[in-house]
């Protein structure tokens, strides 16, 4: 998946798709996320492929809100804005790739993956320390679509609401699901409205102006990592520039 590109719409070429089906390994991540190329990793395990789900390492969430698809028993997708079910997930696909990958140093892979689950839990109490500054009060979220249950469970955030409400950006508001929002804005102080860098902002804008307050658009670092060069090139720096932005708009 290229940079700032969106997982629940992605799709691949058949050339891509012929890649996938020669893998040694699949690593995907599970949980409904990429819509758009489910029946490639599915077709590809079906003759044999090996495949892992990082998500099926983690603890899932259901959704937060109960108006999303499936009713609010489906789970969340999302588990990466929590850095300590990544290092959960990283464990899992060290082991699947030296189960299933030839020609892998296994005393490599074992130092390489210990130094980076050192760097989350670092990442982890770092993002703790920048959310201190957040009164509690203030600790609301609002997104362009169901994204950040895990950080919210992780860190005491309390999700508001989001402009599509549904766990997927394939999905669309009603207007009255935008007035519902609204009113759950004012009646709740909220001061930011956290939308994807890589999506259009026009409803986020839309609903901020609707509120009638003093409310900023931030962009954020939500389904993908930003181009090389970018404050989200990697997982570590989106983590950390969203937690930046987060505790900027908050505190």
């Amino acid at each position: 998946m290229e940079s700032n590109a969106d997982p629940h719409s992605f799709g691949i070429s058949a050339r891509q798709a012929a890649v996938i089906e020669n893998a040694d390994l699949i690593v995907h991540n599970g949980g409904g996320l990429e819509e758009g190329i489910l029946n490639h990793v599915e077709a590809a395990a079906a003759e044999g492929v090996p495949t892992v789900a990082a998500m099926d390492a983690v603890e899932p969430l259901a959704f937060t809100h109960g108006d999303d698809d499936g009713g609010g028993d489906a789970q969340d997708p999302h588990f990466w804005t929590d850095p300590a079910r990544v290092a959960e997930a990283a464990e899992a696909i060290a082991g699947s790739v030296l189960e299933h990958v030839d020609g892998v140093d296994p005393d490599a892979m074992r130092a390489q993956t210990g130094s980076y689950v050192q760097q989350l839990g670092e990442l982890e109490a770092s993002m703790e320390a920048s959310f201190a500054a957040i009164e509690p009060a203030r600790r609301k979220l609002i997104t362009n679509h169901h994204v950040f249950g895990y950080l919210a469970a992780r860190f005491g955030f309390e999700v508001i609401g989001a402009v599509i409400p549904s766990g997927t950006t394939l999905a669309s508001p009603s207007s009255a699901d935008l007035n519902d929002l609204t009113s759950k804005i004012r009646s709740a102080g909220v001061v930011a409205i956290f939308a994807d860098s890589s999506q259009p902002e026009r409803l986020a804008q839309v609903l901020a102006a609707e509120a009638g307050q003093d409310i900023a658009v931030v962009p954020l670092f939500t389904e993908s990592l930003g181009a090389e060069g970018s404050a989200g090139a990697t997982y570590l720096d989106m983590m950390r520039a969203n937690t930046e932005s987060i505790t900027q708009a908050l505190s």
